[in-house]
């Protein structure tokens, strides 16, 4: 069998499509094409109509034909089936059979038609294996692609990141053009409020400590010491009509609604408040503040149990005036026998182990003095019982079809409330953010590293347990491991605190404050 060509017509002659597979003139195709719809119908046959030289074997298509032309020695039967072949594929590639549609889709047709023929011979394939050839999928289309939309999406975080850096400076800028804080004061957000009333301080001979910020990032601490130089809020005088306004330009404004739009995720920064709102904090006013901290490392189990857990404490002193170093310090602990105490080679351990007192063995010198605090007392506590654990998290990735529904659940003890609460999920790389269903708290999607973070700005009686629903595309259970938590907590394991501070020398006692703070250093689900 030799097919010369294989066409689609209209009733008057007219080529709309046609694919040639032997070597022809396009006078010579025109004119056979020409002829055929005057030999229609002169014949009794009326699947084929003969000539001296050719074949043309065709079907009608609503108002065309689909035609090939032969020669007379080709298999009939092999024609037809050909025939009918073509028949199914034109409908998939052209969605109006007339003549505008198949003038649309002529390329997409004549590709189809090369799968089927060739040399003027058929070639034995399906009408999906001719779809699946024509669409012509390439791995290295599909990674330049990717990295193409890789490219645009740092593109996307770097304009937002310039974004905020430009209303970051315009809002220092505007600071510093006014001269003072008396603004921001009735302008403090309630997470700010929020965040230093949370803060666990108790004083000792009367006065406020000077820890009423501990627990914020260090980025807020830098800020209050480089703004030490300006005025104290008292010292301003009230502006009139209006606070300082520190709503973002119109211009930057319509940037980052036009990237709303695009379907990106735009936080509200509202870190230039906290910044300012620590800048108007006291200076410190107490001699004496001392910090107790305990860390936390924690490593889950993902089908449950503990696979480490362990908490380091410390107690820092920390003096500003060196008549005020001849002291020693009482202290008071919650009884926890898990804890095991290790005191500083220069502290008294005779005394501390009798009398619960931290004092140098040698009485006569003093405690350091320093912005830098002095290390008194260290303690430690390991354990494999979950009960101890302040915050499980379960994760439950299924696959469904072409997604993955991906359940996470936190369970807090009541032992503690807790604050500032992150739960860092790793994600496959996404082209956008994930579907998030239903979410107990806040979250926000990390483009560039792939994480969705989980926000719960405080936990306690009213919500120990929350859960959040999400939707990617299909991916294996182990690519949302490892999960990261970060949280603080205004209390400790230890329940350790300080009661009193006793003079060595004459005079009444000196004022101290005290910061407690429970944290993570490294809180893993595995």
């Amino acid at each position: 069998m030799v097919v010369l060509a294989a066409s689609i017509i209209s009733k008057s002659g007219k080529a709309l499509v046609s694919r040639q597979f032997v070597d022809m003139s396009r006078i010579r195709i025109e004119a056979l094409l020409a002829a055929f719809p005057k030999l229609v119908g002169t014949g009794k046959q009326h699947t084929f109509v003969e000539t001296e030289n050719v074949r043309y074997v065709y079907q009608p298509v609503e108002a065309l034909y689909l035609l090939l032309v032969t020669n007379k020695q080709s298999n009939i039967l092999e024609d037809l089936e050909t025939l009918r072949l073509l028949s199914k594929l034109v409908p998939e590639y052209s969605l109006s059979l007339d003549e505008e549609g198949i003038c649309e889709t002529a390329f997409e047709l004549i590709f189809a038609f090369d799968e089927v023929i060739s040399l003027g011979h058929k070639e034995n394939v399906t009408v999906a294996q001719v779809k699946q050839y024509c669409e012509m999928e390439s791995h290295e289309e599909k990674l330049h692609k990717l990295l193409m939309q890789s490219k645009i999406n740092e593109t996307k975080d770097v304009m937002k990141r310039k974004a905020s850096e430009i209303d970051k400076s315009r809002i220092e800028k505007s600071i510093y053009d006014k001269g003072g804080f008396t603004s921001l004061q009735s302008m403090g957000s309630g997470r700010i409020e929020n965040s230093f009333s949370d803060m666990s301080i108790s004083s000792g001979g009367g006065g406020f400590g000077s820890g009423s910020g501990f627990g914020l990032s260090n980025g807020l601490e830098s800020s209050f010491s480089k703004s030490k130089g300006l005025p104290p809020a008292s010292a301003t005088a009230p502006s009139k009509g209006f606070g300082m306004q520190l709503g973002k330009s119109q211009r930057a404004n319509q940037f980052l609604e036009s990237l709303k739009a695009e379907g990106e995720v735009i936080l509200e920064d509202v870190q230039p408040s906290a910044i300012q709102s620590r800048s108007a904090a006291p200076p410190l006013i107490d001699p004496i503040t001392f910090t107790v901290e305990e860390r936390l490392n924690v490593t889950l189990k993902r089908d449950g149990g503990v696979s480490n857990f362990d908490v380091q404490g410390t107690l820092l002193l920390q003096i500003l005036n060196e008549k005020d170093g001849h002291i020693q310090v009482q202290i008071e602990s919650g009884g926890n026998l898990g804890i095991l105490f290790k005191t500083h080679p220069n502290i008294n351990k005779e005394l501390f182990s009798n009398d619960n007192i931290l004092g140098l063995k040698n009485p006569s010198r003093p405690f350091p003095t320093g912005q830098a605090g002095a290390g008194l007392l260290k303690w430690r506590m390991e354990s494999v019982d979950e009960s101890v654990v302040p915050l499980t998290i379960n994760c439950w990735p299924s696959v469904s079809g072409n997604e993955t529904y991906v359940s996470i659940e936190y369970e807090a003890s009541s032992m503690f409330d807790l604050q500032n609460v992150v739960i860092s999920v790793p994600l496959p790389a996404l082209r956008e953010a994930p579907n998030v269903k239903q979410n107990d708290g806040e979250w926000r999607y990390d483009a560039r590293n792939s994480i969705l973070e989980w926000s719960i700005l405080l936990i306690d009686n009213s919500n120990r347990s929350g859960s959040m629903e999400f939707v990617v595309p299909p991916a294996d259970s182990s690519v949302f491991f490892p999960i990261s938590v970060q949280f603080t907590a205004a209390n400790t394991y230890s329940d350790l605190k300080v009661v009193n501070v006793l003079p060595l020398n004459e005079g009444p006692a000196p004022r101290f404050s005290q910061r407690v703070q429970l944290c993570t250093e490294n809180y893993q689900v595995v």
